[in-house]
């Protein structure tokens, strides 16, 4: 990471939920003035009590900032905040504007077309790490645009995560995100299949985690979010899976991930199942889980082979 700026900043903060939350308030620790909006007054309410200064409107936070920074579900919410709702019109010209949302790469090159045509400079900034990330200020961040922009950055994206990685021109950034969750989401999968798979055939969680944490089968998704409960003390599965990072947000990135797939002719069997998999475990049981929660799935769709061989099913 490149070392923080001395001076103190001015920054718009706009969606100030889980993520965005946590994020604005490292960013006033390190010393910068935050000016936050977000729809759900709860959420603005609880970024005032860390220094973060509420905004009548999330153009009010552009106004005199340096940069502007927004959290939000979707590109369809980035690109209307930008054009239809002030957002870029209130801010002074040369006002950097970096987006940390997942969303679609079009969306994020048009967000890019729209800041530059309004006299600034953009940023696509998302992150990886979820909210325990956020909290930790351990965020891994994925950035498109110039070089310029990443440097102008950089003090921010060093105050709220541990990396941030310059991938390429604008849209880059949502390239790589959705290239690694594609990967998450996969790696996910085979760890789940292959817990139940060692319930089935008497393993228990910990013999089998000891082995694959240590040889050929270790992946973030066993060694930090290993999806069941016990052998990783602080994953959500040890919290009746909790979300970390929760279900329907895999699933929409899966989705963006497959889009991409479809469209550039990828032959990618695993990434489109696994969008599969998720977009229905997101719309049933796991819409308020962790997206490890999973495990809890494909256990309940082999549960009578698991039964027949006697193997508790936690």
């Amino acid at each position: 990471m490149v070392s923080p700026a001395p001076e103190t900043l001015t920054v718009g903060f706009v969606g100030l939920g889980r993520m965005g939350g946590p994020m604005a308030a490292h960013l006033v620790a390190a010393g910068h003035r935050v000016l936050g909006y977000d729809l759900s007054a709860g959420s603005l309410a609880a970024a005032a009590r860390t220094g973060v200064e509420p905004a009548a409107s999330a153009a009010a936070t552009a106004a005199g900032a340096d940069v502007v920074i927004t959290m939000l579900p979707a590109g369809r919410h980035v690109l209307a905040l930008y054009r239809d709702e002030g957002l870029l019109p209130a801010a002074r010209p040369g006002t950097l504007f970096v987006d940390c949302s997942t969303i679609d790469v079009a969306d994020a090159r048009a967000a890019h077309e729209a800041a530059a045509a309004a006299g600034h400079q953009a940023l696509d900034a998302p992150v990886s790490g979820g909210v325990t990330g956020a909290e930790a200020a351990t965020l891994t961040f994925m950035a498109g645009g110039g070089e310029a922009e990443f440097a102008r950055a950089a003090p921010l994206l060093s105050a709220m995560g541990g990396k941030a990685v310059h991938c390429g021109a604008p849209g880059a950034g949502q390239a790589a995100k959705i290239c690694n969750n594609m990967i998450l989401g996969i790696s996910m999968i085979a760890v789940s299949e292959a817990f139940v798979l060692g319930e089935s055939l008497g393993l228990t969680h910990q013999a089998l985690y000891d082995v694959a944490a240590t040889s050929s089968g270790q992946c973030w998704a066993l060694s930090v979010n290993c999806p069941v409960p016990g052998p990783v003390p602080g994953s959500p599965a040890g919290r009746d899976y909790r979300p970390g990072f929760a279900a329907p947000l895999m699933a929409k990135d899966l989705g963006l991930a497959a889009a991409a797939v479809r469209a550039g002719g990828v032959h990618a069997e695993l990434g489109l199942r696994a969008a599969e998999m998720y977009a229905a475990f997101a719309e049933g049981a796991g819409a308020a889980q962790d997206f490890s929660g999973i495990v809890r799935a494909i256990r309940e769709r082999s549960a009578p082979t698991a039964e027949q061989n006697g193997t508790s099913t936690p």
